[in-house]
């Protein structure tokens, strides 16, 4: 009877039963990873992506790098266009490669203000990505006008006296040579080159530490 009685009093009164899980079940263990990881070692465990999808919050000196990017770009427009438009009119270029370097350059120009405005206006820096190539169209730019007009420049100054003489006699042939600008647009583009290249280094560094 005390057997019935408490196998009844078990049936009225189930006890509970709890599933015990080990939720640590190994020791803890210190973080094997050093404090300080080299440039390297971030990209090789992927923590840091070099031309990130997203850009950064513009701070008041990159603001400044901007401007002047945007500052020399507008110029190196101006003098490419203005080359450009005379190349046009009066096919007066030395070489094929003058003319198409000159318009890549304006191409250049065009697409770095449109950029540099753009991350202005939203006050964030470009991506990484389309910085670098950015800094692609500078670098090859600047160049290929250098390697253009190496021979030619001296060339010109030699004839330079000649034209003077020749565009007196006939007018068509006024603004053949175009020492002036041509000094301009390859030294505007290598500054040019020279501030995208510190604004991609910026960019670089800043996602090392943010990462």
């Amino acid at each position: 009877m005390s057997q019935l009685r408490s196998q009844l009093q078990s049936l009225d009164n189930p006890r509970p039963r709890y599933l015990v899980i080990n939720t640590n079940p190994l020791p803890p263990q210190q973080n094997s990873l050093p404090r300080r990881l080299n440039f390297g070692t971030h990209i090789r465990m992927g923590h840091l992506s070099l031309f990130p999808l997203h850009g950064h919050r513009l701070t008041p000196w990159i603001s400044v790098v901007f401007s002047l990017i945007i500052f020399c770009s507008i110029i190196e427009l101006s003098i490419s266009a203005w080359l450009t438009s005379r190349f046009v009119a009066y096919h007066n270029y030395f070489s094929l490669a003058e003319r198409d370097r000159t318009c890549f350059l304006l191409f250049t120009s065009g697409w770095t203000i449109i950029l540099s405005s753009v991350s202005m206006c939203f006050s964030s820096c470009p991506p990484g990505s389309v910085l670098f190539l950015t800094w692609i169209f500078w670098t090859a730019g600047a160049t290929s006008i250098t390697t253009a007009l190496s021979g030619e420049l001296i060339h010109k100054l030699v004839t330079s006296s000649f034209n003077s003489l020749l565009t007196s006699y006939f007018p068509s042939t006024q603004g053949v040579v175009y020492l002036v600008q041509l000094n301009a647009l390859q030294g505007f583009a290598w500054v040019n080159e020279a501030l995208v290249t510190f604004a991609l280094l910026v960019v670089i560094i800043r996602s090392i530490l943010t990462d």
